[in-house]
């Protein structure tokens, strides 16, 4: 069944607005996030945020020397915090040594290219990476989530459970002009 995305998306913007989402103040910022927010709350991530923002740790090169024991303590409000810190610390690493820590350089690959990295390093997804290439790389991508799902069955669209299949289908059928 083909179904008007845009109606979908225009009925959608007009009961709830611009989002603006992923507060937050530098692209690393926002790639913390995405990590730290996998199975928790934002409230939670916002401790953590705040707790490596007074350490001077949100930037690639900081985070990266920090000790792994100092970051598990300072992120320790998400939880699985120990698993957390050493994946922030192996994109950190990941950065500085593909980009210098250069994240507009590092933003500057092909989507496809930006996407098979992130999917490569330890603890990134495919929601994750889809929501470091949306929010950081202002890469036109759409990251299905739980919500994202359970729209679609509500409206008898979910054929497949498939991620890259429900998020290619939005990809397809959503003009390429929209902010998504």
């Amino acid at each position: 069944m083909e179904y008007p995305l845009i109606t979908l998306y225009e009925s959608l913007y007009k009961s709830f607005g611009p989002q603006h989402w992923w507060p937050a103040r530098t692209k690393f910022e926002i790639i913390a996030g995405a990590i730290l927010t996998q199975q928790t709350t934002w409230k939670n991530v916002e401790k953590a945020i705040e707790n490596l923002r007074k350490e001077h740790l949100l930037s690639v090169k900081n985070l990266g020397e920090a000790p792994l024991r100092k970051i598990e303590k300072l992120v320790r409000p998400v939880g699985y915090y120990r698993q957390k810190s050493k994946h922030l610390k192996g994109v950190s690493a990941y950065l500085l040594k593909h980009c210098r820590g250069d994240l507009n350089k590092f933003f500057r690959k092909e989507t496809k290219t930006l996407r098979k990295e992130l999917l490569m390093l330890r603890g990134i997804g495919k929601e994750t990476a889809d929501s470091i290439l949306l929010y950081a790389g202002e890469k036109r991508v759409f990251v299905i989530d739980a919500y994202t799902r359970r729209v679609l069955q509500r409206l008898n669209l979910l054929v497949e459970n498939d991620y890259d299949k429900i998020r290619r289908f939005f990809e397809k059928n959503l003009p390429k002009d929209i902010k998504i």
